[in-house]
């Protein structure tokens, strides 16, 4: 049963310090990782330097591993089989297809279908899924969870299907309440487009100029959550819900994405 949504930090710190042994627990399963945790104590996971002998993972770290050591050292065989290979980014270097078993399949999706729940999107809501319908899981995930949680869905994917001139004018036409993708996907200057009926917009992949959320924000008042290109976390893992106004934010908030 996943968990409910921690009403407080508090209880997001009493999630964190139950479940880091058991994370560690897992990782030790894995015969690449065993070697590397061999010096950390389960018994103080919650003392910062214990912590930190954990080593940091890299991407470089795994590009170097072959197929047949990521598979059968990096990754920890399902119980229950595998049920679909997701595709990292590949932004830069060889992309990564890692396996995601049926209860990983299970708790992935209820974790990116919370993402509407964060933005405060509501069954009856409309949303135009600008994210990439390829080999890369995103937009077929986010079109997915939104039909879960009652959400109408666009599936217009991107690239040379849908290019920003056909997504705006589909956005015109649909008039969704919530946009999802990568915002530089859309035309640079949104004052030549009317969309005061968009409510929010989940933006993902890399981090658009703070000069080009402003624009948004400050023409159509649109609520703006940035979650960072990482599905292996799920976008709760790294999201950053922004306020309205960036000049009100604090300094620590403004730079988030």
């Amino acid at each position: 049963m996943p968990l409910s949504l921690p009403k407080s930090r508090a209880e997001i710190r009493r999630i964190q310090a139950e479940r880091k042994r058991h994370a560690v627990e897992q990782a030790l399963r894995s015969p690449f990782w065993r070697p590397r945790l061999e010096k950390v104590r389960l018994e103080r996971l919650e003392d910062p330097e214990e912590w930190r002998k954990i080593p940091i993972l890299d991407k470089d770290t795994l590009r170097s591993l072959s197929d047949a050591q990521f598979y059968g050292e990096f990754c920890i065989k399902p119980d229950d089989g595998i049920c679909e290979y997701w595709r990292s980014g590949g932004v830069t270097g060889q992309p990564l297809f890692y396996p995601r078993s049926y209860r990983d399949m299970e708790y992935g999706l209820e974790a990116f279908a919370r993402t509407f729940d964060c933005a405060g999107a509501e069954p009856g809501d409309r949303a135009h899924v600008s994210f990439p319908l390829g080999i890369h899981p995103v937009g077929q995930v986010f079109a997915r969870c939104a039909a879960a949680r009652g959400i109408t869905v666009n599936w217009a994917g991107a690239g040379t299907s849908t290019p920003s001139v056909l997504q705006l004018e589909l956005i015109q036409r649909l008039k969704p309440t919530i946009w999802l993708g990568i915002l530089q996907t859309l035309d640079k200057n949104p004052g030549a487009y009317d969309l005061r009926f968009l409510e929010r917009m989940a933006v993902g992949g890399s981090a658009a100029p703070v000069s080009m959320i402003k624009a948004y924000q400050e023409r159509y008042g649109i609520k703006i959550i940035q979650a960072w290109g990482m599905t292996e976390m799920t976008p709760l893992g790294t999201v950053s819900i922004l306020p309205r106004d960036l000049a009100e934010a604090p300094p620590e908030v403004q730079y988030e994405y």
